[in-house]
């Protein structure tokens, strides 16, 4: 088998830790790992390799966008996650709520619109979040507060970004495993949920199962569930919520669905599944055994 890890995204140090935590898990469940950091060579690696399943464990463009998955695929080797389609579908955030709104899930409003437009003027009334709309891990998030002034983008921005209305309210996340929802958590920071609090030691406390009202934690169930079949995701995904308790069911929608969650020792759907009784080798075994390539 090959952890598939690194990669050439702005998220390759998460990824290298993802991987690295994934090999180790599977080697315990009594797999043999072949650890891959991913570049420019990673077709011809493979063809030399030409493990029995591929562990996908990259992060972000190229590695969870649809792009690895179809050289995968023409490599006809079976590998774990979501497909082409689902991937591509999932790391674009625009697309990603075109598929919300048909299956009749809530999202707020956004827009696309050019750099220079956002460095004009405010494209959408504040408070409202710039971002760019094919990373993760809050990779290039801007806040732009009531009162404040049209933001100046950093120079790794992309030419085109998404604007959108910002959904106040608690950062509520679950984990889907096959045609299950194992759990709603409760994401808990000083600030912004931001790539620091999601990875560095201590930048955010998980309150796993979150205190939450049944109707609300039934919702999110309901939701991620929904969410991971109509993108048609495959294996393992988590969708994030933000929830404004003084709107009730109301004030519920979702952010995005992540087809490859993180697998780092501060990841939230190892936690989840440990929370269900299923241990890390068990929950990457599981993975490994629902692998698969022609989707």
């Amino acid at each position: 088998m090959a952890v598939l890890m690194g990669g050439l995204s702005a998220e390759r140090e998460v990824s290298l830790v993802s991987g690295r935590e994934c090999a180790k898990a599977l080697r315990a469940a009594g797999y043999r790992v072949t650890e891959v950091d991913c570049g420019p060579d990673l077709p011809a690696r493979l063809a030399d390799l030409r493990p029995d399943v591929c562990f996908n464990a990259l992060h972000g463009r190229w590695g969870e966008d649809g792009c690895v998955q179809g050289m995968l695929e023409w490599l006809k080797l079976p590998y774990t996650h979501s497909g082409v389609l689902a991937s591509a579908l999932a790391m674009d955030k625009v697309k990603t709520k075109e598929v919300y709104r048909a299956a009749g899930l809530p999202v707020v409003d956004s827009v696309l619109a050019s750099r220079e437009a956002v460095e004009a003027g405010h494209v959408l009334a504040p408070p409202y979040v710039v971002k760019p709309y094919n990373e993760g891990s809050s990779v290039g998030v801007y806040i732009v507060r009531e009162g404040s002034n049209a933001p100046r983008l950093a120079e790794t921005m992309p030419d085109v970004v998404m604007v959108e209305a910002y959904a106040p309210g608690r950062e509520l996340t679950t984990t889907v495993m096959g045609d299950r929802a194992l759990g709603v958590t409760d994401i808990i920071t000083d600030g912004w949920y931001d790539y620091e609090a999601k990875y560095a030691p201590g930048g955010s406390r998980h309150e796993c199962p979150a205190n939450i009202p049944a109707e609300i934690e039934a919702a999110c169930l309901d939701y991620a569930l929904r969410a991971h079949r109509a993108l048609g995701c495959r294996g393992v995904s988590r969708t994030d919520f933000r929830w404004d308790e003084s709107r009730g069911l109301a004030g519920l929608i979702l952010l995005e669905t992540n087809t490859q969650p993180g697998m780092t020792p501060t990841s939230l759907a190892p936690e989840q599944a440990a929370m269900q009784g299923i241990g890390f080798p068990e929950f990457c075994a599981w993975m490994v055994e629902d692998a698969s390539c022609n989707r």
